[in-house]
């Protein structure tokens, strides 16, 4: 099921900070990254499992490596030297993609479930959620990583931890809200975020658990979801029972880790 939007019928203050949060990814993409050609931003300021574990900068050596069924040689950048403290890299690496579809998709998530969540909370505690789970997501990760042994010095980038968080408290806030979805890949269909979304969480977790791999930081979307429940939980609890209005339980239709 592809989100296309939700149902914002009420909705009625400007969202600047998602606006901001997707301008600079986007600016980050396209002039940091050179619109993903070039990797070796994202191996600085990614952030790399065993040197949060560690506390110290790490670099490795380029390496080669052969596809074994085009005979192709393709060069896998090594870790470069770190800019700025190893610790920064857990904010820094929120902000980098791997990709045009790697970044559409996370803006696309922002955008549709940001606004409701932003206006719900007010600029700066919606501000703070987001950071506050895209961390939550990064530790996450490293903790699996740790359990597991696996994937220590590859760096882990994406806004997918934040965005998470926002699909978390978007659940809190606004469980009985419509979200339109294209089911079946083509289908416009409209669907209780309860649902969407948690049939969402259900497939990250069994990703996470399981071997879902494929390059896919499954556990830091459970992480970051898990954090933004519980800080909209703190913050503001939730509403079960529709408007007496008959509305529904959302706030204007107006864009996902």
């Amino acid at each position: 099921m592809f989100p296309i939007g939700d149902e914002n019928g009420r909705r009625r203050g400007s969202t600047p900070v998602v606006v901001a949060l997707v301008a600079l990814n986007v600016a980050v993409f396209l002039f940091l990254q050179q619109c993903g050609a070039d990797p070796r931003t994202a191996a600085s300021l990614g952030a790399v499992p065993q040197e949060l574990i560690e506390g110290r900068d790490i670099t490795t050596q380029d390496q080669r490596v052969a596809d074994p069924w085009t005979r192709r040689v393709y060069l896998v950048p090594g870790l470069g030297e770190t800019p700025v403290w190893v610790y920064l890299t857990i904010v820094t690496s929120m902000f980098l993609h791997g990709g045009l579809g790697h970044l559409f998709g996370n803006m696309l998530y922002l955008w549709i479930f940001g606004d409701n969540v932003e206006e719900r909370l007010g600029r700066t505690r919606f501000a703070l959620l987001y950071l506050l789970s895209g961390v939550a997501g990064v530790a996450a990760h490293v903790a699996e990583t740790a359990l597991t042994g696996r994937g220590l010095l590859t760096p882990m980038i994406g806004a997918s931890g934040a965005i998470s968080g926002v699909l978390g408290a978007y659940l809190a806030f606004f469980p009985r809200n419509r979200v339109y979805v294209l089911a079946f890949g083509f289908v416009p269909t409209g669907l209780p975020a309860l649902l969407v979304i948690g049939l969402w969480f259900v497939l990250q977790l069994v990703n996470g658990l399981g071997t879902g791999g494929g390059g896919v930081a499954w556990m830091a979307h459970v992480g970051g979801f898990v954090a933004g429940w519980l800080l909209a939980r703190l913050a503001g609890g939730t509403r079960t029972k529709p408007p007496a209005s008959g509305a529904s339980d959302g706030v204007e239709w107006t864009i996902l880790e």
